[in-house]
């Protein structure tokens, strides 16, 4: 695995290396595939819905798009926390659909090919573990990379027009 400078290659074959944006939730790293990230904003208002799910923070107008915002400790069932000023939101794409990542902090963009990654070990207990694509590793540490298609579905990302409904 290498951590040198952004190769133009982000995706591609097994073997190519790959780009990855990697952020923090409670001292956990994680990345997502670059190419699906939009942007990277700081915490902006957010305005709650009611009757949304739990990890639902609301919607933002994004340039006049109403994009329905994520929190991420909530969707991994971490303890809330106030955000600071290193709380970001992470822009991405789903689909055809706009969301934002509520995140602690945004931390690196990582190069490394599919064949660096182990697979997602199997856990006791079902734990749904769909959404991860599987464990890098980086140096001394692991960083787990999770596939957003599958970790924002219809069931997780409600349409931003229903929401606001």
């Amino acid at each position: 695995m290498s951590n040198d400078s952004p190769s133009p290659t982000t995706s591609g074959q097994d073997g190519e290396p790959r780009q990855f944006l990697t952020f923090t939730l409670h001292e956990e790293e994680y990345a997502i595939d670059i190419l699906k990230v939009q942007e990277i904003k700081g915490m902006s208002k957010i305005t709650p819905i009611p009757n949304a799910p739990a990890h639902v923070k609301g919607v933002m107008n994004l340039r006049g798009t109403v994009v329905p915002v994520i929190d991420l400790r909530r969707r991994f069932s971490m303890a809330s926390v106030e955000a600071d000023n290193l709380t970001v939101i992470i822009v991405v794409n789903v689909g055809k659909q706009v969301a934002g990542l509520v995140v602690d902090t945004v931390s690196d963009v990582l190069n490394f090919s599919m064949q660096d990654v182990e697979p997602t070990p199997e856990l006791a207990g079902g734990l749904d573990t769909s959404f991860i694509t599987g464990l890098a590793k980086v140096e001394e540490r692991l960083v787990t990379l999770l596939n957003i298609d599958k970790l924002l579905t219809k069931a997780e990302l409600p349409a931003a027009e229903t929401l606001a409904a």
